[in-house]
């Protein structure tokens, strides 16, 4: 039990640490409502009913609209909830930072990535390098960037093109992209296809590809974070896909967040960004698994 005492404990130093950066950054913390009327239609992610609403898989919608409303840097921390994720690095209820800036990108986000990993390595530790699973991973560098096409160019016999039109996208990154990414430096994975980019806005330079990435550190996914669609019209019609895609597959139809979608041309040019907090400490206290980090699993309650 002492392994899980001293995480606890971490895991609560992590927590005031994250909140520290932010404050120290001008960021209000805000809070949003847990149950809503309509997540963001999503193909993989299954909400789970609260009577006649849904728990939110996500604070996004509301933190969004907050940015309709002039807010410019936001961030929160709270529990999320999402149907049937349960494995090693998974849980059904997890704890998620999210935060937003209005007049920003994904490469304002990526900075504050690096700026927050030193952060809290040096407040926690320290120290500006992470030993996981045997690993030393430095945090006082510029992660290393390699783009969702040049990962399938070097790691897969598909084009990532082929890999969308075929379906086989998802099951290749988990496969050959995800374990073939670099160990020893924190890697942002950057834009991707627009077909797997639901709330992402296109790359101006390319419009196959959205203003989207992946952060990875020592093997874990850690967070996604992308420049934000504010175009109604174009958000209404992805979450219509989304929904054909969920029924094509077999799973219900979900109700669109219609008061999002009313003040979206409302918000500026900004960019948003979900962190998983128990993967966070994880990578701290060099756990492998998420039970390791957490107080209760559902299977102990």
């Amino acid at each position: 039990m002492s392994f899980q005492i001293d995480n606890l404990r971490l895991r609560a130093r992590i927590i005031r640490a994250l909140r520290s950066f932010f404050e120290s950054r001008g960021f209000l913390e805000v809070e949003t409502p847990q149950r809503i009327p309509a997540n963001a239609p999503e193909e993989h992610i299954e909400p789970i009913r609260s009577a006649d609403m849904y728990l939110h898989t996500s604070p996004e919608i509301c933190m969004k609209r907050l940015l309709c409303r002039g807010h410019d840097k936001i961030f929160q921390i709270c529990r999320c909830w999402r149907s049937g994720e349960r494995g090693s690095r998974h849980l059904p209820e997890f704890t998620m930072l999210e935060w937003y800036r209005a007049n920003s990108d994904y490469a304002d986000l990526m900075r504050d990535c690096e700026e927050l990993f030193r952060y809290v390595s040096e407040t926690l530790i320290d120290s500006i390098t992470i030993s996981y699973n045997t690993t030393s991973i430095p945090c006082d560098e510029i992660f290393t960037r390699i783009s969702v096409r040049d990962a399938f160019r070097e790691w897969s016999d598909v084009s990532m093109e082929d890999a969308v039109r075929d379906g086989s996208f998802d099951e290749i990154m988990v496969t050959r992209i995800e374990p073939a990414l670099e160990q020893t430096k924190p890697v942002l994975l950057v834009d991707y296809p627009i077909e797997m980019a639901a709330l992402a806005r296109p790359k101006p330079e390319d419009a196959s590809v959205a203003e989207r990435f992946e952060l990875y550190a020592g093997g874990l996914e850690l967070a996604n974070g992308f420049s934000e669609l504010n175009d109604p019209a174009e958000q209404r019609s992805r979450f219509q896909e989304a929904n054909r895609k969920r029924v094509d597959n077999g799973y219900p139809e979900l109700p669109i967040p219609e008061p999002f979608l009313e003040e979206l041309a409302n918000m500026p040019p900004s960019a948003g960004i979900a962190l998983g907090v128990d993967r966070l400490v994880m990578l701290f206290a060099g756990a492998t698994r998420i039970d390791d980090v957490i107080a209760f699993t559902p299977e102990s309650l």
